[in-house]
């Protein structure tokens, strides 16, 4: 499929969806129903995300990825050469603010990451300057690596959400800052060792700390590199992936290849083909599930109020089951699960009738009125082709799974905070171990200032380029709406979850790509545009061997300046 094939005006928005933002006076607050038409130029190509490639008729406010779809392609021949213009003018369109306060925000960023690495503990008081020197330097690499993250992989929490208009760019960017960091500060790995990852055999390097620190920076800055071109080009690629393909790489080269588990390398290469895949399936199901009992159902809005609170029960019971510090008796750990899962299914329930109870009552009165709030079906079954909910309906049911995704949201950003931060951190602590004497062993210990040190990156990232990938989640793969969002991010997070518990390996990123995929199938399969799936899944499988390269190319660099500095 060629570019110009994507020359299409979508006419998802029903006369339905028109008629009831004509008319409705009704403003939730995570959703306002849409109208826009979306047009992809023959001549342009795709795969850088600018936004230019997709006008729309009119903005909404809450999902404001739109806002500078036409901003920035008239900007484009001034910045062809000031790319530096040309980020500060994106990401002050992105969140529709000036130029000015965006560039005071990106500066803001670098005075502070360049100066409170000096006041940091971490940076090894009392050691010799030249000690103090490379451990400034390092923690600036973990920096880079922490931001690119930012920049990078919170799309996975976000980019669905923004993309189906239940939280607008800036909301998110704000919601998922906040819950990173927490995640990164509270639920990041206290005790981790890049020995202990399974990639490098610590042996191989047993007196050679100057060799493993120099190939430990060289992979935070590889991996840096390679998700900063990701980045650029909106392309959401595995951060874990990146690492791995660059301590891979410096093993290889310097270690020779006893010094890589290659059996953790296959787990790796594996998950590009299973994580799609399973997060494509679940999703598929999970939306036919939702058109078939619900949009079909003779009230949908009713049916859509008494879904949501099912689903966060199933939801948080598996969360916290599997995540949760509870009792270590089976029986007992289930029985809290299952508590916890009722309260947050009440709680949800009480908001749901507390906005949206009007709305309620009123389709439940209404149902005289089945012309104007009816749906019709081919042949009802899970496979049928169901049209959705219309008017009143149309409103509950969105406004319902708008709550639901945001809810979804914010739980994955805490989770990605917790868990991916260690990429940038591992590393980070590991290279600072060895550069102040520390252990170079199996274990070593995070300090609580080198784990916010890393959440503070991949907020900054996240506020600086997130937009980029949030652009190719949310619009360049599939249209999403509410429901649509939803099922995309329930089965990307329950995929993840359910693999986590069982051992298995599971990217969230190509997981949740492979979510929306899904979505868009269920939809047919010309709701998937196929150019952009083949950009995403290339640069899945370039991300090891580019980081690899990157690594043994820096280490080179490092070893040599070490050997002169030292």
């Amino acid at each position: 499929m060629t570019s110009s094939s994507y020359c299409l005006s979508s006419t998802r928005n029903t006369t339905a969806e028109a008629l009831l933002l004509r008319n409705s006076h009704i403003h939730l607050p995570r959703f306002r129903p849409r109208r826009e038409v979306f047009i992809l130029k023959p001549q342009q190509s795709i795969s850088k995300p600018s936004l230019s490639v997709w006008k729309a008729g009119t903005r909404r406010p809450l999902a404001a990825l739109s806002s500078y779809a036409e901003a920035e392609g008239d900007h484009d021949q001034e910045n062809v050469n000031n790319s530096k213009g040309e980020e500060v003018a994106g990401a002050a369109e992105a969140f529709n603010i000036s130029p000015s306060t965006a560039s005071a925000i990106a500066a803001s960023i670098a005075v502070a990451a360049l100066t409170l690495p000096l006041f940091m503990s971490s940076l090894g008081q009392g050691l010799p300057l030249k000690t103090k020197a490379l451990s400034y330097a390092t923690l600036l690499f973990g920096f880079y690596m922490a931001w690119n993250i930012g920049a990078n992989d919170v799309a996975n929490a976000m980019g669905t959400s923004v993309g189906s208009g239940a939280l607008s760019l800036r909301k998110a960017v704000v919601a998922a800052a906040v819950l990173e960091f927490s995640g990164a500060l509270l639920m990041g790995t206290h005790v981790t060792s890049t020995m202990q990852k399974g990639i490098l055999v610590a042996n191989v390097f047993q007196g050679k700390d100057t060799l493993l620190f120099a190939g430990l920076i060289s992979s935070l800055a590889a991996a840096g590199t390679w998700l900063q071109v990701a980045s650029y080009y909106g392309w959401p690629v595995s951060t874990t992936h990146c690492i791995v393909g660059s301590m891979v790489g410096f093993g290889l080269a310097y270690g020779g290849t006893g010094a890589v588990f290659w059996s953790s390398l296959a787990r790796v290469t594996s998950s590009w083909v299973v994580s799609p895949l399973v997060g494509a399936l679940v999703s598929f199901l999970v939306y036919k599930c939702i058109r078939r009992f619900v949009y079909s159902a003779p009230n949908p809005g009713q049916a859509a109020a008494a879904a949501a609170p099912l689903a966060v029960f199933l939801g948080v019971t598996g969360i916290s089951f599997s995540a949760f510090p509870l009792s270590k008796t089976l029986s007992i750990a289930i029985v809290q699960a299952l508590a916890s899962g009722a309260f947050g299914a009440v709680l949800v329930d009480r908001i749901i009738r507390k906005q949206l109870g009007h709305l309620l009552d009123k389709s439940t009165k209404d149902e005289q009125e089945p012309k104007a709030e009816h749906h019709h079906t081919k042949n009802i079954g899970f496979l049928s082709d169901i049209a959705g909910p219309t008017g009143t309906q149309l409103e509950i049911v969105y406004g319902v799974f708008g709550y639901m995704q945001v809810l979804s949201a914010c739980f994955m950003s805490f989770a990605h905070g917790g868990n991916d931060v260690s990429n940038a951190i591992g590393p980070l602590a590991a290279a600072l171990s060895i550069l102040q004497g520390g252990a170079t062993g199996a274990e070593i210990v995070i300090p609580n200032d080198v784990l916010a040190w890393g959440g503070f990156g991949i907020v900054a990232g996240l506020m600086m380029w997130g937009y980029r990938v949030i652009a190719t989640i949310g619009k360049k793969i599939t249209e999403l709406t509410p429901t649509r969002g939803f099922a995309a991010e329930f089965a990307a997070a329950s995929v993840v979850l359910g693999a986590s518990k069982l051992g298995l390996p599971i990217s969230a990123t190509h997981t949740l790509v492979g979510a929306v995929m899904g979505v868009g199938f269920a939809r047919g399969l010309n709701s998937v545009r196929a150019e952009t799936v083949r950009e995403i899944v290339t640069s899945w499988v370039v991300t090891i061997p580019a980081g690899a390269t990157f690594a043994v190319i820096y280490t080179w660099i490092f070893t040599k300046f070490l050997s002169y500095l030292l």
